[in-house]
């Protein structure tokens, strides 16, 4: 009997699924156990990345706990355990591992140990893991701690770069760098330097007083039109 070509195209249908069937067996027969390990193995990764989020999350939560407290500590005055700041200066976190560096540099200052401060702050100085700013702090407290030793042209070398209006650390770089200008015998370059920090709002208010007198000394005039108008609206 022959088929018709609805019966035919309903045949050809029913064949076509039993292949695709017969395929897909064979497909799943050969590699289902390797799917079934292929998603077992991703979602333990996925697993274990949400495990790391979490412990990330608590573990920095933890070291910010511990970084206050140590400087805290420092801040106060006194020096806080040497084994919990030793391993916060290796904290995986940038920012918490110079901030306990130069924790741990201050408290050796404070001892009298300046060869170890240095230490700690020219390690940071060559760390290019830390963010600028702290590297730049760094080279600033170290020479603080070299500038009676060091020649005033080595100096300005140094801290000519920060010593610019808008830099985080212009007052003590400016400072330092203004002072070794004056031993080289040139006030006309230290004198702009000394009024520029007196404007400057972002420098603190003991350097901008020490610079606004050194200013005057030069014959510079170093107060700011708005403090003028400041001091007039009290005087009223």
């Amino acid at each position: 009997m022959a088929l018709t070509p609805q019966s035919n195209e309903a045949f050809l249908r029913e064949v076509d699924d039993a292949v695709r069937q017969d395929r897909l067996l064979n497909f799943w027969q050969r590699y289902g156990r390797w799917l079934i390990g292929v998603i077992v193995v991703g979602l333990l990764a996925f697993a274990g990345w949400l495990y790391w989020e979490h412990h990330s999350t608590r573990k920095s939560g933890e070291t910010a706990e511990e970084m206050a407290k140590v400087l805290d500590v420092v801040a106060g005055g006194g020096t806080p355990d040497a084994a919990k700041l030793e391993a916060l200066t290796k904290a995986g976190q940038p920012g918490y591992r110079a901030a306990a560096q130069l924790a741990k540099a201050a408290v050796a200052v404070g001892k009298g140990d300046q060869a170890g401060a240095l230490a700690i702050y020219k390690n940071m100085v060559a760390d290019s893991s830390l963010d600028k700013p702290y590297r730049d702090l760094a080279l600033v407290r170290q020479t603080t701690i070299e500038f009676d030793k060091m020649k005033p042209a080595d100096i300005v070398a140094r801290l000519k770069p920060l010593a610019v209006a808008g830099d985080p650390w212009f007052g003590s770089a400016g400072e330092m760098t203004a002072i070794a200008y004056m031993k080289m015998g040139k006030p006309d370059l230290a004198g702009p330097i000394f009024a520029a920090m007196a404007k400057d709002k972002a420098v603190p208010q003991t350097i901008r007083s020490r610079a606004r007198q050194m200013a005057g000394l030069l014959g510079i005039d170093a107060v700011d039109a708005t403090e003028n108008e400041e001091s007039g609206n009290n005087a009223q």
